[in-house]
């Protein structure tokens, strides 16, 4: 087995080739740009006139996190996927990063009670039984055949590609679907969640959280030493100072400015940054538009669902940051010239884009959250359920990648120039 000495831990990890230049930007999206910025603008004004400043506030981190996202097409279906087919860790080291300074931030935020507009932080924890294993595989598999998670999914719509955009419909079909037959799924074998602080304290936890992925990094670094994949390509960039506004920027600088932002919506709301309940939201509100009583169902019946669902959709936590999500790609994208609608989709791609949305739809609700707020947000609350979601959605991965062949999707393979 191949070993790494101390001093190389930190070194650009091996590859079979030199990582490609960035080609220059191209031009900036002028019409893009000035309409994603107009909406921006008049939506966070509204919001906060009609809903308050906590609402305000949460939907400029939506923006904020939109922003990093596409900026440092930080991926987390594009990660596994590239660890699972060739061996490169790294995305995977990235993911290590932003959960390590989010546990550190969650242990300062949480571990003190420090919160904004009179809230309480909370760690976000789950149950460990049947649901979280069965909806994290499924949402391994869905995130393969769709092209994105949960949060790709949200940038990549914003930045203009209609093939996720039915990854995205896929996923709120998914989610109505869960919380239309939520009583055939609703008592699933389970024992109680364990959170790490409860038991060692905050300190304790981190420091856990901490060792735990630092072994992970070494270990995909032992596993890229001796699979010598191909590296990771480089989207185009400016230069200089114009990178930061026109450019492709570093993952670990994505995942620094996630982790502060998603901790800014801890500070802001009281819980961690989440995603796919607002998807089942939209699909209930999507459903009474037309005349349909999902409000009726046993789900939505529930009192945090249904406080959920008879409250504004722009006052909803998750709807807040996910809409934002959408509009600071779109900013991001069209600033960087890369916004573009995507057309002439092969009908394969669009029937696994919306395939695997459902597949992710139905997987996050049986989970209890998604790539975001089970796996970042988990972990970095020292909850197990956080760490189970991880290992099944791995697994998902590996059998998503042979999903995709049925689709005539590529994956990355040992003799490509970039993966």
């Amino acid at each position: 087995m191949t070993t790494l000495a101390p001093s190389r831990l930190l070194s650009p990890a091996v590859t079979a080739s030199p990582p490609p230049d960035a080609e220059p930007a191209p031009p900036v999206r002028r019409v893009p740009l000035l309409v994603a910025s107009l909406i921006s603008v008049a939506l966070t004004a509204y919001v906060w006139a009609r809903h308050g400043a906590k609402p305000g506030v949460l939907l400029l981190l939506g923006l904020g996190l939109g922003l990093a996202l596409f900026h440092s097409r930080f991926g987390f279906t594009s990660a596994w996927r590239q660890l699972v087919a060739v061996g490169n860790g790294t995305g995977l080291r990235a993911h290590a990063l932003l959960l390590g300074t989010t546990a550190t931030l969650f242990a300062l935020i949480i571990g003190t009670g420090t919160g904004l507009f009179g809230t309480v932080p909370a760690p976000s924890s789950g149950d460990l039984g049947v649901g979280v294993v069965a909806g994290a595989f499924l949402f391994g598999v869905g995130m393969q055949l769709g092209g994105a998670c949960a949060s790709g999914t949200l940038f990549a719509v914003g930045s203009g590609q209609s093939a996720v955009l039915l990854t995205l419909g896929g996923f709120v079909a998914g989610s109505v679907l869960y919380t239309w037959q939520y009583d055939l799924v609703d008592d699933l074998p389970a024992v109680p969640g364990v959170v790490l602080a409860d038991h060692i304290g905050w300190f304790g936890s981190w420091a856990v959280t901490i060792a735990a992925l630092a072994g992970i990094v070494a270990l995909t670094r032992v596993v890229q030493a001796r699979r010598n994949p191909p590296p990771v390509g480089a989207p185009p960039t400016a230069r200089g100072a114009l990178r930061i506004v026109r450019g492709s920027w570093p993952l670990a600088a994505g995942a620094v400015a996630l982790a502060v932002l998603g901790a800014g919506v801890l500070l802001v709301s009281g819980g961690a940054w989440g995603i796919t309940s607002a998807f089942a939201l939209w699909g209930a509100r999507i459903l009474q538009a037309v005349g349909l009583h999902p409000e009726h169902w046993t789900y939505w019946q529930e009192a945090r669902n249904a406080k959920m669902l008879a409250g504004p959709v722009l006052a909803d936590k998750n709807s807040l940051t996910d809409i934002g999500i959408i509009l600071g790609a779109a900013v991001a994208s069209a600033a960087a010239g890369a916004w573009t609608l995507h057309r002439g989709l092969p009908w394969r791609t669009a029937v696994a884009s919306v395939l695997g949305g459902v597949l992710m739809g139905v997987g996050a609700r049986l989970a209890g959250g998604c790539n975001i707020g089970a796996y970042l947000a988990g972990i970095a609350s020292g909850s197990l359920h956080g760490w189970l979601w991880g290992v099944v959605a791995l697994g998902g991965t590996w059998v998503g990648l042979r999903a995709r062949t049925l689709f005539s999707l590529p994956n990355p393979a040992p003799r490509d120039s970039v993966c």
